[in-house]
């Protein structure tokens, strides 16, 4: 396989798409995870460092004027993601892919810079209905965080076509095993 290829995972909040990175990370395809950065408070056992970097706003905004992001958005008012390049660099120094976790307009933006050296997937649910079902059984948000989420999930949903792949994650097996399909033949293209 060849190295330095960047596989891009986006979707509305409650999808499914880190259940699916965190299955390709175990594969052995020479993955480096890109670990975004945020605003937001970490929620359960989350790690800095490991799940996000995080950061306060001024932190975030001072890294934003020193041109420190490959991409970034403000996802609700106060709360930011992006992603380092540092990140990508530091992968990229290590000889292995880049396996990116991040929200549709990250992903559609990352996928417009890289072109064919990247593969952007966007992974939904079966239905908004669903969704919302999912939001809650997580638990790891309000209620009035999950309506957000899901009014949000309906104007991502308007960036799809941006995307090289769509998974419908219905059932989780066949949407792992559809995301494992598709990287490593993506992974095992020749590059030009």
């Amino acid at each position: 396989m060849s190295e330095g290829k960047l596989v891009i995972f986006s979707a509305p909040s409650g999808a499914g798409k880190t259940t699916i990175v965190s299955h390709l990370l175990t594969l052995g395809l020479n993955f480096g995870f890109s670990i975004s950065a945020t605003t937001r408070k970490p929620r359960g056992t989350e790690q800095n460092g490991k799940e996000y970097y995080f950061l306060s706003v001024e932190e975030f905004k001072n890294k934003i004027d020193q041109g420190e992001f490959l991409e970034w958005e403000e996802v609700y008012p106060g709360c930011f993601y992006g992603t380092l390049k540092s990140e990508v660099e530091r992968i990229s120094k290590n000889g292995q892919n880049i396996l990116f976790d991040i929200d549709v307009v990250g992903g559609s933006n990352i996928k417009k810079y890289y072109g064919d050296k990247a593969l952007a997937v966007f992974v939904q649910a079966p239905s908004i209905e669903e969704l919302k079902n999912r939001l809650i059984i997580r638990s790891t948000d309000h209620l009035e965080v999950i309506q957000q989420r899901i009014a949000k999930a309906e104007h991502e949903m308007s960036f799809v076509n941006l995307f090289d792949i769509v998974i419908v994650n219905d059932k989780l097996e066949d949407a792992l095993l559809e995301a494992e399909q598709k990287v490593i033949q993506f992974l095992e293209k020749n590059s030009d």
